[in-house]
């Protein structure tokens, strides 16, 4: 009886946790997606797809499957992370709920600089409030964040600075490739790494514990 409570106990903890992953890409979307409308200038790594988008002429969301495929490649070959399922429905599905939401009649599109300020500023937080979630639910980071956990440990250097140089380093890649420029560059290549560990430690003790 008791192996079978346990059992339960760790189904039902699996889905859950499967749910928070699935939540989190969704939030991440939205946020991208609101950034992206904001028109005041993108997050580094947003700046990279759209140049990818305006070289290659794939859709933003494809770009975003491309660049996360070869991500991926990157950190395994220099950090031996272990992708998970998380890190291959991140690859999969964020890139399709960004173009979902961008599509959708009623969403915003910010009608000048201020509230393209605050737009872009909630679209910030969502971001770093998607990555906590799917992070914690312990399936695996995504390509991208993957790549800076596995830095972060193979320098031992923070998080937040790991995160905030290479979105540095992306965000003038980015920029030659044609992708736009502006306040909201700034505000994410400084505020995504303090967002992305303040979730990372808001979640990390609130996801139940199940074996995968």
């Amino acid at each position: 009886m008791a192996v079978r409570a346990l059992h339960a106990v760790s189904h039902r903890a699996f889905w859950i946790r499967l749910a928070q992953l699935n939540l989190g890409l969704a939030v991440l979307g939205l946020g991208i997606a609101l950034m992206l409308e904001a028109s005041i200038g993108l997050g580094p790594w947003t700046v990279f797809h759209q140049g990818i988008h305006l070289v290659t002429g794939m859709s933003f969301g494809r770009a975003m499957q491309a660049v996360g495929l070869a991500v991926l490649l990157l950190s395994v070959l220099l950090t031996r992370t272990r992708p998970g399922l998380g890190t291959a429905l991140n690859m999969l599905l964020v890139g399709p709920w960004v173009d979902l939401f961008r599509v959708l009649p009623s969403f915003p599109q910010a009608s000048g600089p201020a509230l393209g300020t605050v737009e872009f500023v909630l679209g910030l937080t969502l971001q770093g409030l998607g990555t906590g979630l799917y992070i914690t639910a312990r399936f695996g980071a995504g390509p991208r964040d993957g790549l800076v956990l596995g830095l972060a440990s193979l320098l031992r250097i923070s998080v937040r600075l790991t995160r905030t140089g290479l979105e540095l380093l992306v965000l003038a890649s980015g920029w030659l490739m044609g992708g736009p420029v502006g306040l909201g560059t700034v505000l994410f290549a400084v505020g995504i790494g303090p967002l992305m560990q303040f979730f990372l430690r808001l979640f990390g003790n609130r996801t139940p514990t199940a074996k995968t």
